[in-house]
C-alpha cells in the first residue's frame, strides 16, 4: 500500500521542483542576453518557437525572478535574470500615453495593443517587486502612479480605446477584483498606507457579489439586480481555478483587513470549487463551467489546465493551515496526485500546460502567450512557504 504523504513530504518535493526543475528550465532556455527581456513561448525542450514577447509574461518573470530573490534564495543569477528583462520592460512596454502594450518583437518594436489592463497590473508588481529587491524607491513610486491608471481604466475602458456600445452587457469581473487587491496588498506591504487598506477593504466587499451560496463559488462576472444576466453565458460562466485563485488572495488580504464573515465565505468558495469543478470521471479541475450545466462557448472549456492546479494545491494548503480541517489535507492528497502525474515533465524539466479532458497531454509545449515563468513557480514557493510555517507550529506543540 502507497504511504501517504506528510506534510513535510510535500514541502520537499516542492521545493525539489521548484529548485531543480522548473527555475533551471526558464533560467537555461529563456532569457535574451541579446536584447534583453525573455522568451515565454518554448517548446517542450526549451527552444523558442514564436520570438515574440508578451509584455504581461516579462512582468510576471520579473515579479517571479525578484521573489525568488527576496524570499526564497538571495542566488545573484536570480537579480540578474530579474534584471535583464526588468530593462527591456522599462524601455520598451509604454506607448506615449503611459499605456503598456501588449506584445513586442524580439528587439521591442510594439506589435499589438490590448485596451485591457491586464499587461500593466504586472508591470506594477513587477515594479514593487524590483523595487524591494534593488532597495530603489523610484520603482515604488512608479508602481503607485501606474496603479492609479489601472484602477481608471478598470473604471473606464473607454480611456484603453474600448468604445461604449448601447447593447452591450455590463458587468463586473472577478478578475478586476484579484487585480486591484493583488497590487494594493504589494504596495500596503511595502508602505503600509491607510489607502491601500482602505482599496482592499474596497475588494473584499466588492467579491461579494460574485458569491454563489448554493454553489459555494465566486462567478466569474456578476452584475447585482440585473435578473436577466443569467440568460447569457458570461452570466453563468464559472472558472474553477480563478474562484480558488481569487479566495487564496483574498484570504492574504484578509490578514490586512480582517472580516470574519468574509473570511468563512472565502472558505467554502474553496470547498465549491473543488466539489463543484473536480471531474468526477476523469480526475481534474474543468476549465470553464456553466453554473446551470448548459453550453459553453469556449471550445477549450473541458481541457485541463496547468493553472487551475496550482491554484488548488495552494489553496488547500493555505486552507488547511487556516482551519486544521483534515478534508483540505485529502484535497490536496488527490489534487497533487493528479497535477504531478499529468503536468510535471520528468525528461526535460518543469510542467506542461494543456491536457485534454482525460488528462493526455494535448499540447507539449513549456510556454506560451498565455503560460510562462510565473504560476508554477508561485504555487511551488508560496506553498513551501506555508507549508513551513505549520511545520513550525507543530514543533512547538507540547
Amino acid at each position: 500500500m502507497k504511504r501517504q504523504m506528510t506534510l513535510s513530504d510535500y514541502r520537499e518535493v516542492y521545493a525539489r521542483n521548484l529548485n531543480e526543475s522548473v527555475v533551471p528550465f526558464w533560467l537555461n532556455h529563456s532569457i535574451d542576453r541579446k536584447n534583453g527581456g525573455y522568451f515565454a513561448c518554448l517548446d517542450r525542450q526549451g527552444k523558442i518557437y514564436d520570438p515574440r514577447k508578451y509584455v504581461w509574461m516579462q512582468g510576471r518573470a520579473v515579479w517571479t525572478f525578484s521573489r525568488l530573490y527576496n524570499e526564497w534564495d538571495k542566488k545573484p543569477e536570480y537579480l540578474e535574470a530579474a534584471r535583464v528583462i526588468f530593462d527591456f520592460l522599462m524601455k520598451h512596454c509604454f506607448d506615449e500615453k503611459g499605456r503598456c502594450w501588449y506584445s513586442l518583437t524580439r528587439e521591442g518594436a510594439p506589435i499589438y495593443f490590448q485596451r485591457k489592463p491586464y499587461s500593466a497590473v504586472f508591470v506594477a508588481l513587477a515594479l514593487i517587486e524590483y523595487a524591494k529587491a534593488t532597495g530603489k524607491q523610484q520603482y515604488l513610486d512608479q508602481a503607485v502612479i501606474l496603479f492609479n491608471d489601472i484602477r481608471g481604466w478598470i473604471s473606464d475602458g473607454s480611456l484603453l480605446g474600448r468604445p461604449t456600445t448601447p447593447g452591450a452587457l455590463t458587468y463586473h469581473q472577478l478578475a478586476d477584483v484579484m487585480v486591484i487587491a493583488s497590487i494594493a496588498l504589494e504596495l500596503f506591504k511595502a508602505d503600509p498606507r491607510p489607502a491601500y487598506k482602505s482599496i482592499l477593504e474596497d475588494c473584499i466587499q466588492a467579491a461579494k457579489p460574485h458569491y454563489d451560496p448554493k454553489n459555494r463559488l465566486l462567478m466569474e462576472n456578476a452584475a447585482p439586480g440585473k435578473h436577466h444576466f443569467r440568460e447569457y453565458p458570461e452570466g453563468r460562466m464559472v472558472c474553477p481555478g480563478s474562484s480558488l485563485e481569487v479566495s487564496w488572495f483574498l484570504l492574504h488580504a484578509l490578514e490586512i483587513a480582517p472580516d470574519a464573515e468574509v473570511e468563512k465565505m472565502l472558505i467554502q468558495s474553496i470547498d465549491g470549487a473543488l466539489d463543484y469543478g473536480w471531474d468526477k470521471e476523469y480526475g481534474g479541475l474543468y476549465y470553464f463551467m456553466d453554473i446551470e450545466g448548459r453550453p459553453r462557448p469556449e471550445l477549450e472549456a473541458n481541457m485541463k489546465l496547468w493553472w487551475p492546479h496550482t491554484e488548488a494545491i495552494y489553496a488547500c494548503v493555505l486552507a488547511y493551515s487556516r482551519t486544521g480541517d483534515e478534508k483540505y489535507k485529502q484535497w490536496l492528497d488527490r489534487v497533487h496526485n493528479y497535477t504531478f502525474a499529468k503536468f510535471v515533465d520528468l525528461q526535460y524539466g518543469e510542467w506542461f500546460g494543456y491536457c485534454d479532458r482525460r488528462g493526455n497531454v494535448a499540447m507539449d509545449a513549456k510556454g506560451a502567450a498565455y503560460k510562462c515563468f510565473f504560476h508554477v513557480p508561485r504555487c511551488l514557493l508560496f506553498s513551501v512557504q506555508e507549508l513551513d510555517r505549520m511545520l513550525a507550529r507543530s514543533a512547538t506543540k507540547p
